[in-house]
């Protein structure tokens, strides 16, 4: 009996310890998601150069971190990381003026990931958190394109700063109607069953995954924020 209480005990500890890590690597994704939008888009456009060359930062840290047992899980997802900085740094820095650009940029490091994943099964964490941001992103330029918006992103890539605010109202003036509204709603909802449903598995990669397409409603929902704050 003694030996049974002692395993029961393990069990649950080793249990709890899995729930924790399920749970950091969905907030680490969601974080990653956040620092190309809020802090890569700032410094690409004074310092494109630094910014791009940050890309070879985290591939180091990254593969340094997956030669230790008790960090792979974070040099993993950091890994996957390192192919959204990389597209945001090229797309942000030198393309921003045509959203046209946009998804081929952010996709190009998806042949290198399904490779990964469809013959070596490598790399699982940061692969997946890639495809969702990825997923994320296209379904954001869906939206953009559906409701017109692609002129009013021309128009704010190519004015300073304070110029901003009227562009913007523009913009939410196309996003408040119905087709606007209704749109916003189903690919919302489309995020958010994508996003949820993987939970259910209790695997760290999708964690990763859902992560980070559920943190692209947070980005789009503080951009609208800004506009009508604008």
């Amino acid at each position: 009996m003694q030996q049974k209480a002692e395993f029961s005990w393990w069990s649950k500890l080793i249990a709890q310890i899995v729930a924790q890590q399920t749970w950091l690597v969905f907030a680490a994704a969601v974080f990653l998601v956040s620092v190309p939008v809020f802090i890569e888009a700032p410094l690409v456009r004074s310092l494109p150069w630094l910014s791009l060359g940050l890309t070879a930062l985290w591939v180091w840290l990254s593969f340094s971190l997956m030669s230790y047992p008790t960090t792979y899980i974070w040099g993993n997802i950091l890994y996957g990381f390192s192919w959204s900085w990389l597209a945001g740094g090229i797309y942000w820095g030198w393309l921003r003026w045509e959203p046209l650009w946009h998804l081929p940029v952010e996709s190009i490091g998806l042949p290198f990931v399904l490779w990964f994943l469809l013959t070596k099964n490598w790399g699982q964490i940061g692969n997946w958190f890639y495809l969702g941001s990825l997923l994320g992103t296209v379904v954001t330029d869906i939206y953009f394109y559906t409701v017109d918006l692609m002129p009013y992103w021309r128009q704010i890539m190519r004015v300073e700063p304070e110029n901003i605010g009227p562009i913007l109202h523009q913009a939410l003036l196309k996003v408040q109607t119905p087709g606007g509204e209704i749109s916003a709603l189903l690919l919302g909802l489309l995020l958010l069953i994508v996003g949820i449903l993987p939970l259910s598995t209790g695997k760290l990669h999708w964690y990763a995954f859902s992560g980070a397409v559920l943190s692209t409603i947070l980005v789009d929902s503080l951009f609208l924020l800004a506009a009508v704050v604008a």
